[in-house]
């Protein structure tokens, strides 16, 4: 029997010019206090940086197929994409278009789709819950005399999609147009990725393949490249912290020299660079197929504490002014508490991967 070939976990010189690219973008169009204005008004995403991101550097097509328009590259590379997304609390429909709809466009082949996100002239938004988990239940709308009757609720970056992939009743994937469904904005705690209740009410609708392998793939992508956005959350929040204590004094002395929080700070980096290894080591299984399933679970059950953990630390030893609101340190813990629950709760993923590893609990 042949081992296994070992994940590759390092950035190679590709990806490392990838993030270069995408974090000096970001530097430039996304600063916090523009972030923070922009949750206030009632259009939380950043239209014109979407369309540099995904027309003028061509990274909604990160992962379509290059004869249909796209980059024809790996998972791997969303994944530094979705690290420095993270690091800017981006409110860009990244992962959900370019990522969640795209895999489930993938597996139905919807090849005029996957040309319209790969041009960047439409985005797409999978309407399932936020909160669902790979493999598991879904909420589904009522098929009748061919049109779509129902409510979906919690669908995350619905307000910017052009497109919303709906799974029916009879177990198939619908493509409806945004302009024929009613779109709700719900008040969301994060509110650089806000959510939404589609509700269709005699929709026409294109059948584009089977709910469940769609759904269940796009899904899993989702999970696993959701735990490098939440490394960049964690790795921005330690960097900043870091800084922040070495200017600060007290007692005429900088804050980051009192050993206690040296401990804090030298923990956080443990955790940080724990959350890096099982990140990349979703993505790289995300991208050769290699124990993808336990990879993702793995890296889920892990990011959201570690993400939360270092928001709640940044919060803390910003003192005072960490708890203002125009610092930025409350737009990285509203994500990071939003992404625990998204595509699945940590305990739901430590379930899952217990049955993978047959390490049930007695």
């Amino acid at each position: 029997m042949s081992a296994q070939p070992e994940p590759a976990l390092l950035y190679s010189e590709e990806e490392e010019a990838l993030r270069a690219a995408v974090r000096d973008l970001l530097t430039d169009h996304c600063d916090p206090a523009g972030v923070i204005t922009r949750t206030e008004s009632a259009a939380p995403h950043d239209l014109p940086l979407w369309k540099s991101l995904a027309d003028s550097m061509g990274l909604a097509g990160l992962l379509i197929p290059e004869e249909l328009g796209g980059q024809g590259a790996t998972h791997r590379e969303a994944a530094v994409v979705l690290e420095e997304l993270g690091r800017a609390v981006a409110p860009v429909p990244y992962l959900t278009s370019a990522v969640v709809a795209t895999e489930a466009l993938l597996a139905c082949g919807a090849e005029d789709l996957l040309t319209e996100l790969a041009a960047a002239t439409t985005v797409a938004a999978l309407a399932v819950g936020l909160h669902a988990a790979p493999g598991g239940a879904v909420a589904e709308v009522r098929l009748e005399n061919g049109v779509l009757h129902g409510e979906l609720t919690g669908i995350a970056d619905a307000s910017a999609a052009g497109v919303l992939l709906v799974p029916a009743d009879d177990g198939g994937l619908y493509a409806v147009r945004s302009a024929d469904a009613t779109v709700t904005p719900r008040v969301s705690l994060d509110s650089t990725r806000p959510v939404a209740r589609v509700s269709l009410d005699g929709v026409p609708g294109r059948r584009l393949g089977d709910t469940g392998p769609a759904v269940r793939r796009a899904l899993r992508a989702g999970a696993g490249l959701l735990a490098s956005e939440q490394l960049g959350l964690a790795d921005w929040l330690l960097t900043e912290t870091v800084r922040y204590l070495k200017e600060r004094r007290q007692f005429n002395r900088q804050v980051g020299g009192f050993q206690a929080l040296k401990h804090r700070l030298a923990r956080l980096w443990l955790e940080v660079a724990g959350l890096r290894a099982a990140a990349r080591s979703a993505a790289d299984a995300l991208a050769t197929g290699e124990d993808t399933d336990v990879a993702v679970a793995v890296a889920q059950a892990y990011a959201a504490q570690v993400a939360v953990h270092a928001a709640e630390e940044a919060l803390q030893l910003h003192g005072g002014i960490g708890m203002t609101w125009e610092h930025p340190v409350h737009l990285y813990l509203k994500r990071a508490k939003a992404d625990a629950i998204a595509y699945g709760a940590a305990g739901t993923q430590r379930a899952v991967l217990a049955d993978l590893v047959d390490l049930r609990a007695p």
